[in-house]
C-alpha cells in the first residue's frame, strides 16, 4: 500500500507514461476552444496533433483560454483519499500565474470539515509545465525511497527554488500577454535569430535574463549556464520541454547527454493547459541545482560573462 497519494493539476505536463511510472494522479483543468466549447484539459495528443494544435494557436492566439480545476474538482479527489485513509500531497502550478493553489487549499478545508483526521498538504510549486512536472517526479522518488508525507513536503519546500529552467522562447508575445513573464517589454518585437533566455524567479514566473543571437551560440550559452548551476548532473533526470520545436529539443538532448551524462533526459511535450499561455517556440531544459538568487543577479551574470567571453 502506498504511504500517500500524489495529486497534481494537469498543468504539470506529465503524459500517461510518466503518470503510470511514478504513480501520480492528475486533476484536469478546463480548455475552451475558439468556438466557445469547453472540455477537460488533456495530457495527450489523441484527438489533435501537437503540430495542428500549435499551428492553430499561432493563427488564433486569443481564441483559446484555460482555467484550473475548481474547488469541487479538487475536493472530489481529496475526499476519496480521506475515505480510504490515504494521506495526500497535492501539488499545484505556481500561484503566481494561476488560481489552482487557492482552489486546492479551499478543497482541503472543505474536506477537513467532513473528515477531521484527513491528512492533506497542498504545495505551491512556484513552477509550471515540465518544471512543475519534474518536481512531481522528485516527490514520487522521495516516496519510493520510503520518505513520509511530512519528509517529502519538507524536502520540496526547502528545495523548490533549486528547480531551474534553461532555455529559450522564440516568441514572447504569448507569455507576456498571459502574465507568465516578467520584464518582457524590452524584448518585444520580431528579432530574427534572437533567442531570449529565461529562468524561473521567486514569484513563480519566468524572467528573461538575457538574449543570444543565433541557435549555435544559444546552445553553447545554455550548456554553460547549466554547467554553472547544476549539481551532480550524473544523478539527475532532465526534462526538455518543447512547444512544436522537436528538432531543437532533440539537439539539446544530445548536447546535454554528451556533456553531463545524466541518468536520463526526457523530451516532454507541453500540453494545452500551459501551451496556450506559452505558445509555439519554447525549447528549455529543467533540472535541479544551486538555489536561484532572489534578484536573479547571479544567473544574469553567468549568461553575461559567457557572452562577453564569446564576443
Amino acid at each position: 500500500m502506498k504511504t500517500f497519494e500524489i495529486i497534481a493539476d494537469a498543468s504539470c505536463d506529465l503524459g500517461a507514461k510518466f503518470r503510470e511510472e511514478y504513480d501520480v494522479v492528475t486533476v484536469p483543468g478546463h480548455l475552451k476552444y475558439p468556438d466557445g466549447s469547453e472540455i477537460p484539459a488533456f495530457l495527450s495528443w489523441d484527438t489533435v496533433s501537437r503540430e495542428d494544435f500549435y499551428a492553430d494557436l499561432k493563427k488564433n492566439p486569443d481564441g483559446y483560454t484555460t482555467s484550473p480545476p475548481n474547488t469541487a474538482e479538487f475536493a472530489e479527489r481529496f475526499e476519496q483519499c480521506a475515505k480510504d485513509g490515504v494521506p495526500v500531497l497535492a501539488m499545484t502550478i505556481s500561484s503566481g500565474i494561476s488560481g489552482a493553489y487557492g482552489f486546492a487549499c479551499a478543497a482541503k478545508n472543505e474536506v477537513a470539515e467532513k473528515y477531521p483526521d484527513a491528512e492533506i498538504y497542498v504545495l505551491d510549486t512556484l513552477r509550471f509545465g515540465p518544471g512543475f512536472g519534474l518536481m512531481v517526479i522528485y516527490a514520487s522518488m522521495k516516496r519510493a525511497e520510503g520518505k513520509t508525507l511530512s519528509e517529502t513536503v519538507a524536502y520540496l519546500e526547502e528545495n523548490k527554488n533549486r528547480f531551474h529552467q534553461a532555455g529559450w522562447l522564440d516568441d514572447l508575445s504569448f507569455v507576456a500577454k498571459k502574465g507568465r513573464l516578467t520584464h518582457a517589454k524590452a524584448f518585444f518585437g520580431t528579432l530574427a535569430g534572437v533567442k531570449p533566455i529565461g529562468e524561473f524567479d521567486y514569484n513563480g514566473l519566468t524572467t528573461v535574463i538575457g538574449k543570444v543571437k543565433g541557435a549555435k551560440t544559444a546552445y553553447a550559452a545554455l550548456l554553460n549556464y547549466i554547467e554553472n548551476t547544476v549539481e551532480r548532473p550524473e544523478e539527475q533526470i532532465f526534462f526538455i520541454a518543447q512547444t512544436n520545436r522537436l528538432p531543437q529539443a532533440e539537439e539539446y538532448k544530445r548536447l546535454i547527454e554528451e556533456k553531463f551524462h545524466p541518468k536520463a533526459v526526457y523530451i516532454n511535450d507541453v500540453f494545452p493547459s500551459c501551451g496556450i499561455n506559452i505558445g509555439p517556440g519554447l525549447m528549455a531544459a529543467y533540472y535541479t541545482g544551486t538555489p536561484i538568487s532572489k534578484d536573479l543577479s547571479r544567473e544574469r551574470a553567468i549568461l553575461e560573462n559567457f557572452l562577453n567571453r564569446e564576443g
